[in-house]
Formats: structure tokens, sequence, C-alpha cells
């Protein structure tokens, strides 16, 4: 068979969520099934290691889809005809994306529905092509896949998508995950606050990752426990004006760092140093930095909210995503608390083990398999 993919977020040194999401399956699957042939689409010139098997056939497909506009002109004017020429017997698309414009089996990862519940969040043109366009995916696709089982009840009820139409597949936890040995402890703190413990929230900075509610509640951590830090990992997008002003009006801002985004060998570095992660986003379809904690031995604060109880289980306490004093609370709580840190360390361990990246590409092939077979 011959499946064509959507490799657009296949990017060197800019992999998010769902790009680490296409290339952690994709590399294993492409491996594990020489007997098909792939065939990468990317909107751009693409890095040579993404090409992951000697069945990959990478193809450059303009333009570069930077803006809805673009999104319509490459996945309904663009693809359909690539499609064709390839001879593809099905469409794999790790960010949910779809051509409305082929008869070609379409396999749909939908990560989460943020933008239908928190449009705001987003700027105009983004949330209406988001709004309009993912209903019409989600029915034309022959197959979704999703992370969770918040998302796929999510799915269900907004769309009215069949429920046995959803795989749930969870995010996998890179192999470069786990506690840090004695010589690498405290590195990262020299390097960042100066030997001080802080706690550290990751994921790029968009509204719904709720960083201007964690300053305001790090001012009140600060109050009482001056010697605390706190570090922000993260590329900047969309910083809307709540950002703005959260940073303008945060008191202790001398004892935030922000370092951008990080490598995973430093990133890795970053979190495992940490007293605690603080990921209180308020929308999440998975939410990796929390697996990935727990994978360190970092105990995990986060919001009770969406899919992040169902990852975190009970290795995390838990706050409200919409209160400042109560994420304050949390962290006050965690930082006071050795015997709690150590139980949610254990917890945290164990609970880790759930989520591979090998387990999660086997879950995403058995979903193209059901595709393919529309196909035979």
């Amino acid at each position: 068979m011959r499946i064509a993919v959507n490799t657009r977020l296949l990017l060197p040194g800019k992999l998010e969520g769902i790009g680490w999401f296409a290339q952690e399956t994709l590399s294993r699957i492409t491996a594990a099934h020489p007997e098909h042939q792939f065939i990468y689409f990317f909107d751009r010139p693409y890095d040579a290691r993404f090409v992951h098997a000697a069945n990959v056939t990478p193809v450059v497909l303009p333009p570069p889809t930077r803006h809805p506009l673009l999104y319509r002109v490459w996945f309904d004017w663009m693809l359909p005809p690539a499609l064709r020429k390839y001879r593809a017997d099905a469409f794999l698309s790790p960010d949910g994306y779809l051509s409305l414009r082929t008869p070609v089996p379409q396999l749909a990862v939908i990560h989460d529905l943020n933008f239908e519940h928190y449009p705001q969040d987003l700027p105009r043109a983004y949330s209406r092509w988001y709004r309009r366009s993912f209903p019409l995916f989600a029915r034309k696709a022959a197959r979704i896949v999703t992370v969770s089982a918040f998302s796929k009840q999510d799915i269900t009820s907004t769309y009215g998508i069949p429920a046995e139409k959803i795989d749930v597949v969870h995010n996998g936890i890179s192999g470069i995950y786990r506690p840090l040995h004695a010589a690498e402890q405290g590195l990262a703190r020299k390097r960042l606050t100066g030997g001080l413990p802080y706690f550290v929230s990751i994921g790029s900075l968009h509204p719904r990752k709720n960083i201007a509610r964690l300053l305001e509640a790090f001012d009140h951590v600060a109050d009482a426990i001056p010697e605390a830090r706190l570090v922000v990992v993260g590329e900047a997008f969309w910083w809307d004006e709540r950002m703005k002003a959260a940073k303008t009006r945060a008191r202790h801002m001398d004892k935030v760092v922000f370092t951008g985004r990080l490598g995973q060998q430093e990133l890795h570095q970053v979190l495992g140093d940490a007293l605690a992660l603080v990921f209180v986003s308020y929308f999440e379809g998975f939410g990796i930095p929390v697996a990935e904690a727990m994978k360190c031995g970092v105990p995990v604060i986060a919001a009770n909210a969406t899919s992040l109880p169902e990852v975190a289980g009970d290795a995390a306490i838990y706050c409200d995503p919409f209160s400042v004093e109560n994420i304050a609370e949390a962290m006050q709580r965690m930082w006071q608390d050795a015997a709690l840190r150590n139980k949610l360390v254990a917890t945290g361990l164990e609970r880790a083990t759930l989520f591979s990246w090998d387990r999660a590409a086997e879950g995403l092939w058995r979903s193209m398999e059901h595709v393919l077979q529309r196909s035979a």
C-alpha cells in the first residue's frame, strides 16, 4: 500500500507537541512496515533526518502553510492532485487537517478542540478557520485518532461523531527523560537560579497555558517564601494582553526566568532539576510535560481540568486553574511538604510506564490498518 502523510510540522528545531507526536510515531511505523510505501508531503524544504526509512519518499508541496488561507490552498488544491500523482491508497494527517476535495480515505489525528471552547485565545482568523473546518474534517475522516479519553468524549459530544469511529492513542515519553544522575543534579539550578530551588512550567506560551495566572500565583508564593524561584520554558505564541499585563504587574519578576524554547537534552536537565512541575493549563488534549516530569521523578502540580487527571492520576496534586489563590496554595504546599513530594515521585515513576512512543505508534498503526481496509 502507498500511504501519504502530512509532515508539515516536522521542522528542525521547532518540534512542538504535535510535531513530536508525528516524529516519534512515524519513525517507528515506517521502520516497522517496510512492506508499505510512505509519501511524506512537506510544505517547505525538509531536513533529511525526517526521512525516516528507505520506504519513505519525501515530496515538497508548496506553498508554506503559515496562514488559514494557505491551509486551504495546500489541503484542498495542492494536495488532491499530489495524492493522485503518487497513487496514494490512504492519507494520514498527524495534525488533524484534511483535504475536503479528495476521495482518498483519510485518518485524522485530532489532539484537542481547545479552539471550540476558548476561541478568544486565538487570533480571529485562526479561530474562525478552526471552528469552520474541524467539524468538516471530523465528518470527512474515515477514522479519527485522539490522545485521551477526554478528547474522544469531547469530539463525540461537540461534533456528533460516533464514538466507535474514534480511537484513543496516548502520547508517549521520549527515552531521554529519566531522573538525573547524582553528577547532573544541581547543574541547571546553579545556572538558572544561582542554586536556589525552582518550580518549572513547560509549554509554548499560548494563552491556554495560563502563564498569566501562574505569574500572579508566584507573587503570592514569593511573598511567603523569598527563596522560591520560577522557570518558564517555552516559545511565545500569540502573546496576548493578559500576558503583557501580568508581566507588567508582577512584583517578583526578578525571581522568574524565561528560557524560551529548549532542546530535549537541555529541557531534560531543567525539568529534572526542578522542585516540581507546575502545569496549570486550563485546556489540554494530553499534556506531555506532565508525563515527562513523572518519568524524570519530578513531582507535579496540575490543573484539575480536561485530560490532566487522566494522565497524572494520583501522581499529582491538583488546583483550580482559574483561581490564582488555589494555584499559589498548591505551590506552597508542594514546597513545604517533602514527604508529599517523595510520595508523588514514587507514584509518578510507576505511572509514567503507561506512556511509551512504541505503544503510541502501534495504536496509530492499528487505526491506519482500519483505513487501509477501505482501500483494499
